[in-house]
């Protein structure tokens, strides 16, 4: 009797299905149930999946394609359709994969080449286990199959490290079979090492901590050969693995599944999942296990990448932090940094102490533009050449007109290597430059020399707990024209003032420009001074960034942490020393020739310098008087105005001595004492005019007669210096004093 007479009789076909070729050849038998001519043939593909029920093709294709894989036998059960789409029969299809090589293709890099060889035969009921049994109308169990994989594989694609990712896996609940214990290994070199376990002792991984690959154990293999290994008894892994046997008997599980972790092609571990009741692997089974482990494979690879990148981040950032290194005698200095969101933690924002040759400290504060890599890299010799110029003893001026030229030509090398000298517009990267704040400290007398690159200007908090934004002359960033100057300008910090400088993050974040980011700094300065005056300058800068992000623990972690608009670098410096009991209220600028707009600056200082001022007469006076006086300056000289004003204590019945010992806000009755003046390089001494009731000019003495308690002009030995006083009305009430000494300027 013919093998093909036997077949038939049990209504059983032979069929060969040629995915190269996209051809299947059938038997008489397989041809009748396919409803196709009941001869044997060669048929497209096409042809033959038309008979197939759709959705019991779809459940067959990843049937194949895992014994494909694996290279175990594909089991699936079909439905069989005629020409109107109506059922005719069931048959279930055993049909063995024949890999033959592996071809390029255009989609997916390449695509396998295999025959399917099997058979398919008549079935009346569905088999208890099979697809047939699974793919019922109501499909229960495969709806929370596909439930359960959506819900792993969104949990394992927010998982954002290796441990986090282990949890996810360990959590996972699939449906009729969950694991009790996981492991995952990892594959360096020729050795297998443990990556996470779950549902395991920390002493159990001890025997798997580090194998060689040529070790008979299932995992081991996986790596090997890249193909799962299925373990439904006990018998079964003690026939295929008697050595390992022995270390896997402990654990009292009935079922193992050991999985190729395979990224991109490449065999990185193996999983092993372990049942303490049977399992057996049917391929619905197998499936979900399969899909379960690419899933893994991919999560695992990207938690790496983002441990990798934040490895070198941190290690970047460790790197490239500010430090305020040693501490520095007779001074306090604190500091913050905060870093942009993102995944990059360090930016383009810095600060610096730098010990000097003279003895003296320079403090330095800048911001290079952007938030990248590449800003982070400048930063970087930036800060190098800042250093390695103040080191050489160089001022202010000289170091930074050294920086910009520097970073001019870097900026130039990397617009040239950018172009590649080929005019190709796409790598072209524009030119960074940096503003920056070069501050040079003498501790012991609290002189403070200043250059300023387009940098925020520092602010002053007086021992009284006056906030005076305090003006420098400067130049533009570093970086824009490497023949700019920079001017220093120069004051005294005195014992118990504070000096702030920071970066524009500070000011401009939440939606300030510079103007009400101060507004907003200067309340902190303020509340500080009045509710903890004796606190360290860590709480005062802690303070100041909460005013920006919040409490430390919310922006420097969690949600927070990604919606930060710019980093943040802050340097609080105050001068320690003995403070007197009524200290003086100081402050000075410079207005240049080629600087008129900064007499809207010098009107602004005034009234800050008078914020607490009584008579608000006498400041709009003071502000009148000091506008004239600056502006003659401009108008009838060739000079630049330098101004300084000062607010003392005026002992009872003094029109405008030396500092007191007495002031009203302490219970005495003398009031206090604004007293400015203003030098200017020109030996011509003003004199008063009648000017005519149209003219446009010439009533500033006749002002100052008018407004003034006292006034006058004291001749120098190159220029002159016009000065007026204010007298507080002595029965006015005042705050109370601040223990503190206001600062002066030289």
């Amino acid at each position: 009797m013919r093998t093909e007479d036997v077949l038939a009789a049990i209504a059983t076909g032979l069929w060969r299905w040629d995915n190269v070729s996209g051809t299947v050849t059938l038997d008489g038998e397989a041809a009748r149930l396919l409803e196709l001519p009941a001869e044997p043939g060669v048929y497209p593909s096409s042809a033959v999946r038309s008979r197939f029920h759709p959705v019991d093709w779809n459940e067959v294709s990843g049937i194949i394609s895992l014994a494909v894989a694996e290279g175990t036998l594909a089991e699936a059960r079909l439905r069989i359709v005629d020409d109107s789409g109506r059922v005719v029969r069931t048959v279930r299809s055993r049909t063995k994969p024949i890999v033959k090589t592996a071809a390029p293709s255009e989609d997916s890099g390449y695509r396998v080449q295999f025959q399917l060889i099997g058979t398919l035969q008549e079935v009346t009921e569905p088999q208890p286990g099979s697809t047939a049994a699974q793919t019922p109308i109501t499909g229960d169990w495969r709806r929370s199959r596909e439930a359960f994989l959506l819900d792993a594989g969104r949990a394992l694609a927010e998982a954002r490290s290796t441990a986090e990712v282990l949890r996810v896996a360990a959590s996972l609940s699939m449906p009729g079979f969950s694991p009790d214990g996981l492991a995952v290994f990892g594959a360096e070199g020729d050795r297998l090492t443990i990556v996470g376990h779950h549902g395991h002792d920390q002493v159990d991984e001890n025997p798997f901590t580090d194998m060689s690959l040529d070790t008979d154990y299932p995992a081991a293999e996986v790596v090997r050969t890249g193909r799962a290994v299925y373990l439904p008894t006990p018998q079964e892994y003690r026939r295929r693995y008697p050595s390992a046997w022995p270390l896997a008997r402990r654990f009292g599980r009935q079922s193992w599944a050991f999985l190729p972790l395979i990224v991109a092609g490449r065999t990185m571990g193996a999983w092993m999942a372990g049942f303490k009741h049977p399992v057996a692997f049917t391929p619905d089974e197998r499936s979900v296990l399969t899909t379960v482990a690419r899933m893994l494979a991919q999560a695992l690879a990207r938690a790496g990448v983002a441990e990798s990148e934040r490895e070198l981040s941190q290690g970047l950032q460790r790197s490239m932090m500010p430090v305020l290194g040693p501490a520095v005698p007779g001074m306090t200095v604190a500091a913050r940094y905060v870093p942009t969101g993102g995944g990059l933690q360090v930016g383009g924002d810095w600060y610096d102490v730098i010990p000097l040759p003279s003895g003296r400290i320079a403090l330095v504060i800048g911001d290079v533009q952007g938030h990248d890599v590449g800003a982070a890299g400048l930063m970087g010799q930036l800060r190098i050449a800042l250093r390695a110029y103040a080191s050489e003893g160089h001022p202010p001026d000289a170091v930074l007109s050294r920086a910009s030229r520097f970073l001019h030509g870097i900026t130039d090398a990397t617009d040239a290597l950018g172009r590649g000298g080929r005019g190709e517009a796409a790598d072209y990267t524009a030119p960074r430059f940096a503003t920056c704040l070069y501050l040079e400290v003498d501790p012991a007398t609290g002189g403070v020399d200043m250059a300023r690159a387009g940098h925020p200007e520092p602010a002053v908090r007086t021992a009284d707990g006056t906030v005076l934004l305090q003006p420098v002359e400067g130049g533009l960033p570093l970086g824009v024209d490497p023949d700019t100057d920079y001017p220093t300008t120069r004051l005294v910090l005195e014992p118990g003032e504070i000096l702030l400088m920071c970066t524009d993050g500070l000011l401009e974040t939440g939606g300030h420009d510079l103007d009400s980011g101060w507004a907003r700094l200067r309340t902190v300065l303020e509340e500080h001074a009045e509710e903890h005056r004796d606190s360290s300058l860590e709480v005062l800068a802690d303070s100041l960034v909460d005013a920006v992000h919040g409490p430390a623990s919310h922006y420097t972690t969690g949600p927070l942490a990604d919606r930060r608009e710019d980093d943040i670098a802050l340097v609080l410096l105050s001068r320690e020393g003995a403070r007197l009991l009524q200290p003086p209220r100081r402050t000075a600028l410079t207005v240049a020739q080629a600087e008129p707009e900064r007499i809207a600056a010098v009107r602004r200082q005034m009234r800050e310098l008078l914020h607490d001022w009584v008579d608000v007469e006498q400041i709009d006076s003071a502000v009148l008087m000091v506008s004239e006086i600056v502006t003659n300056v401009l108008v009838h000289t060739d000079g630049n105005a330098l101004l300084v004003a000062e607010v003392t204590s005026r002992p009872d019945g003094d029109g405008g001595g030396a500092d007191g010992s007495r002031d009203v806000r302490d219970g005495g009755d003398g009031g206090r004492r604004l007293r400015v003046e203003v030098a200017d390089g020109s030996d011509e001494l003003p004199h008063k005019r009648r000017p005519g009731e149209l003219a446009s000019s010439g009533r500033g003495l006749v002002l100052m007669e008018l407004l003034a308690d006292a006034w006058g002009v004291d001749p120098r030995g190159a220029g002159k210096s016009i000065w007026f006083e204010l007298y507080e009305p002595p029965s006015s009430p005042g705050p109370a004093p601040a223990a503190g000494s206001g600062g002066s300027v030289a």
